[in-house]
């Protein structure tokens, strides 16, 4: 049995939060002692100081002047890195875990293995409200907690390469806070159409042939990206556009209308309007060749009204105000026993993706800003394949996009809205927009890159556990931030088959190997291709 008091080494310098170490027992037959399985990466350490127990991870295991092989005389080091400590309740005797250290161990002091128990006590249920979401990868035995208002009111990004079990990890998550909470609002834009099946019944899905966002909820912005040409007209048909919108706008309102109406104002308007004033103010013109802007917008606009794969935001002959119906189904409210939002954009045309994305975004985050805050409703957005939004690459993406979630990002908590950000190209996220996650989870990642990124963004206390991003299981994940207690690394439960996302990579073997069924997919799938291609 292993010596709960097992000594693995002795402290030899001491740096503001790193400690250096020699490593006892090295070249002793295995059987006389068990250290190498508590002095491994990511292995959680103790040290006694005056007052009370330091706790670091071991960060890195090295033998500065290696015989050749190693022998018993070689003298092997450590590097731990301090997170937090254990001090003496004088009041009822017991240890309380805090983070960070305030008392120092000296040098020479033993380094000492941690015990379940110690594991226990560190890694205990939170007083606050939480849920369990896997097990501690040290000790199996022992649930992984998370603090769930800490998770969700200063964001979370969860990060990890293509195959690691993110989907599955971000279902999961989301499906135990669902379950303890049942009234929640959550928003998950969803790329793939990957989530439908994971939440059940707790999901509201929607999908282009399924909803309708009207035009007019668009802002300026988006509503140029959507009508206005990329090329040398751009700037013409912009500014066209924007008194045409305003005029139907205010046309629209009729009497009620006022100066507080601006382009941006989400207020119905008829296309009819909108076309009618272009064609009016066209008509006006002196010179021929001045029409062209005029013309474009007038032909796109017709297009898209003609186009099926626009009909969710630009079908239906009249304009009327939905914004409550609209908001009520986007946001759950009332949540109706659906307490989340599944947002799919596999049909959505190519074009107007960044646009949409854009508008999901800025409406969760207007309704916060607009809400009662004393009776406001606490959301949380979850974007999938978050590098394709807010890339590093400010010349990239969609400008609206990104300001929208860089608002939430930084301002979110003020007003009751959580990011939930997922990717498996971290390297790719806008920095500043990853550093508002206080709590990171961070999966297999192979990429030098990747892993660069992830360790910018955490603390240096957690980069022992760092060191095994590459040779992360499927399922695993390392956990740093205020959603969790102290840094750790855990093994997310597993998902029942009907609740894992569609995001397992096909079996060739299995579909190359049985018996061909095409029957009628080459109908249903031209099909689909000539109603949803893009």
């Amino acid at each position: 049995m292993r010596d709960s008091e097992l000594i693995i080494g002795h402290v030899v310098a001491v740096s503001g939060a790193k400690l250096t170490g020699t490593l006892a027992n090295f070249g002793r037959p295995a059987e006389d002692h068990d250290y190498g399985q508590d002095a491994q990466i990511g292995s959680l350490v103790k040290i006694s100081t005056d007052r009370s127990l330091a706790f670091g991870l071991i960060s890195s295991l090295r033998i500065p002047r290696p015989s050749s092989p190693p022998n018993p005389t070689d003298a092997c080091m450590v590097d731990i890195d301090l997170f937090g400590e254990a001090m003496f309740d004088v009041d009822d005797g017991t240890l309380r875990f805090e983070r960070g250290v305030s008392v120092y161990p000296g040098l020479g002091e033993p380094i000492r293995a941690t015990t379940s128990q110690d594991l226990a006590q560190i890694y205990a249920r939170p007083l606050a409200a939480n849920v369990a979401i896997g097990t501690l990868h040290q000790d199996r035995t022992l649930p992984a907690y998370l603090a769930t208002d800490h998770l969700l009111a200063k964001h979370f990004a969860v990060l990890g390469t293509t195959g690691c079990g993110k989907s599955c990890a971000v279902a999961l998550m989301l499906r135990s806070i669902l379950e303890e909470y049942g009234h929640g609002h959550v928003l998950l834009i969803d790329p793939h159409a990957e989530y439908a099946q994971a939440f059940g019944d707790m999901a509201h899905v929607l999908a282009p042939e399924s909803v309708h966002l009207p035009y007019w909820l668009l802002n300026y912005e988006e509503t140029v990206a959507v009508l206005c040409s990329s090329d040398a007209s751009h700037d013409s048909e912009a500014a066209i556009l924007k008194e045409a919108v305003l005029a139907a706008k205010r046309e629209y309102l009729g009497d009620a209308a006022d100066e507080t109406v601006t382009v941006d104002t989400p207020i119905p308007y008829r296309l009819s309007t909108l076309i009618q004033f272009v064609k009016d103010a066209m008509g006006k013109l002196d010179r021929p060749e001045s029409a062209i802007p005029y013309f474009r917008l007038l032909s796109t606009v017709e297009s898209l009204r003609r186009d099926e794969r626009y009909a969710f935001m630009f079908g239906g002959l009249s304009a009327r105000d939905t914004m409550a119906e609209v908001l009520s189904e986007l946001l759950r409210l009332p949540t109706n026993g659906r307490p989340i939002t599944v947002f799919s954009l596999a049909g959505v045309p190519s074009e107007i993706v960044d646009v949409l994305v854009s508008l999901l975004c800025r409406i969760v985050f207007d309704f916060a800003l607009w809400s009662d805050r004393e009776r406001a409703a606490p959301m949380l957005l979850v974007c999938e394949e978050a590098h394709r939004y807010i890339p590093r690459d400010t010349t990239m993406g969609f400008e609206p996009t990104r300001i929208a979630i860089s608002r939430i990002a930084k301002e979110g908590r003020k007003y009751g809205v959580s990011l939930g950000l997922v990717s498996q190209r971290p390297a790719e996220l806008a920095e500043n927009i990853v550093s508002q996650c206080n709590t990171l989870f961070a999966m297999r990642l192979s990429n030098e890159k990747d892993q660069e990124f992830v360790r910018g963004a955490i603390p240096e206390s957690a980069a022992g556990l760092l060191s095994s991003l590459p040779a992360l299981r499927t399922q695993e994940a390392v956990v740093v931030g205020e959603g969790a207690s102290f840094p750790m690394r855990i093994r997310f439960a597993d998902l029942p088959e009907a609740q894992r996302p569609l995001s397992a990579s096909a079996s060739f073997s299995a579909a190359w190997g049985g018996q061909e069924a095409v029957g009628d997919l080459l109908a249903r799938t031209i099909a689909r291709w000539r109603r949803h291609g893009r």
